[in-house]
């Protein structure tokens, strides 16, 4: 389900979605006419997965974003012989938007973009805009919808404790995938990459895969090498579908994950947590939302302020649910 943050750290949005959609925070290249200079190349994967059925065309006449086409950092190599060569797809284009772009958080449904707005983060459920577009993604968790038929056809995908399994706390619908053993990794990777290419079909920009710190609530039987070996298959499988990847908060392993190859970050109260220097310092575009005031404007405060700015950080303001602004209690501001 969309979610803005997990337990002990915020909220998030539960809402219906189908495996062959992305959620809406994401943002990546695809078809992008904003993009400027010559196309960087990524790291191809050998992934042949179909794409999922894309959403419906936007029907949004706004101007797309500015982007910046970048060349992600490949993974760092490991020890072993060398591969034999082998025939790859080539990875469409990645790029990014401007740093410290306007954006909005509207996973919890789409509404018209303000007129300064360049980047939209929306579910994979909702069509992209035309601007700068990223894709939300739930990866290392079930979504709602799907979490009983799993049970029922591969158990053995779901990670389970003395027989029974593993819940996420705070969403007790949605389980945790087991990621403890390369196959079973590239396994889940085939269910999620059919979602992240889904994206791309789309015409999103970016994909964000939220609950990155599932690992945290494995009672310990998913390490952080475990967690760490799936997103390098998750950036692989994003870039080759020409998306840019962002990482979804988990200030903790963000020098790991950016050394996997990920372009960017979509993090929630970062400022709240004294978090948003952890990803300024090795990301050049990061995409904080808050939910309190107060925190929204001391980030304003700093960002306004020379000696304190962190550069590439762009700050919102949202509701807990993340609401339309139809919706009553809605909040919608940025600075």
């Amino acid at each position: 389900m969309p979610t803005t943050t997990r337990p002990s750290r915020g909220v998030l949005l539960a809402c219906a979605v189908v495996l062959a959609g992305c959620r809406t925070d994401a943002t990546v290249p695809g078809p992008d006419p904003g993009a400027v200079g010559p196309a960087a190349t990524v790291p191809a994967t050998t992934s042949s997965a179909a794409p999922a059925t894309p959403a419906p065309a936007s029907t949004a006449t706004d101007t797309p974003a500015p982007v910046t086409t970048v060349t992600t950092p490949p993974p760092s190599p490991t020890a072993g012989p060398t591969p034999a060569p082998v025939d790859t797809p080539t990875a469409r284009a990645v790029t990014l938007p401007e740093p410290g772009a306007r954006f909005e958080y509207q996973i919890g449904g789409p509404d018209a973009p303000a007129d300064d707005t360049v980047v939209v983060v929306r579910d994979s459920t909702a069509a992209p805009t035309g601007r700068y577009d990223v894709c939300y993604v739930n990866g290392f968790q079930t979504q709602p919808s799907e979490t009983d038929r799993l049970l029922r056809t591969e158990p053995e995908l779901v990670l389970h404790h003395a027989g029974e399994p593993v819940r996420d706390d705070g969403w007790p619908d949605e389980v945790l995938y087991d990621l403890t053993r390369a196959d079973l990794r590239a396994r889940v990777l085939e269910r999620v990459g059919k979602v992240v290419d889904g994206c791309a079909a789309a015409g999103f920009d970016a994909v964000e895969v939220d609950n990155l710190d599932s690992y945290t609530r494995s009672l310990g039987l998913i390490a952080p090498a475990d967690t760490l070996a799936y997103v390098a298959l998750l950036v692989e499988r994003a870039h080759a579908a020409g998306l840019a990847f962002a990482q979804k908060n988990t200030a903790e392993l963000t020098t790991e994950v950016r050394a996997l190859g990920a372009d960017l970050v979509v993090a929630e109260e970062c400022r709240e947590w004294e978090e948003c220097d952890v990803y300024t310092s090795v990301y050049p575009v990061v995409l904080d939302v808050e939910y309190d005031r107060a925190s929204f404007d001391a980030a304003c405060a700093e960002q306004s302020d020379a000696v304190t700015r962190l550069p590439g950080l762009t700050v919102v303001l949202r509701d807990r649910d993340v609401s339309p602004r139809s919706a009553p209690g809605s909040v919608h501001a940025a600075c």
